[in-house]
């Protein structure tokens, strides 16, 4: 019995609603961080099924998301490093109080 690619896209379309959600109602930015990272995931679970269904003897799919690890993983360590130092500053790490550092 062959997997269909809906079985693998449905978990892959839950998890990149998740992280919308998380990442339009949260307001803390480490919450925000994890719901955005969620959305990357499930777009390399993408990656991993097209390439799997409609080119199965070729790796692109894999390289683009080991690729796409490589620049979360990047993107993650930056983004703890800003709000590490926004910690330092403000003592909250809310998003509202971001604009406190415009002035």
């Amino acid at each position: 019995m062959d997997i269909t690619m809906i079985w693998y896209l449905i978990p892959a379309l839950v998890m990149f609603c998740c992280g919308i959600y998380g990442f339009l109602t949260r307001r803390n930015m480490i919450a925000m961080l994890i719901s955005l990272e969620l959305m990357l995931n499930a777009v390399d679970i993408n990656f991993v099924v097209f390439n799997r269904y409609l080119f199965p003897g070729s790796s692109e799919g894999w390289i683009f998301t080991l690729f796409g690890i490589a620049i979360a993983a990047a993107e993650t360590a930056l983004a703890i490093a800003i709000i590490i130092n926004f910690y330092r500053v403000c003592k909250e790490i809310d998003v509202e109080d971001a604009t406190e550092l415009k002035h």
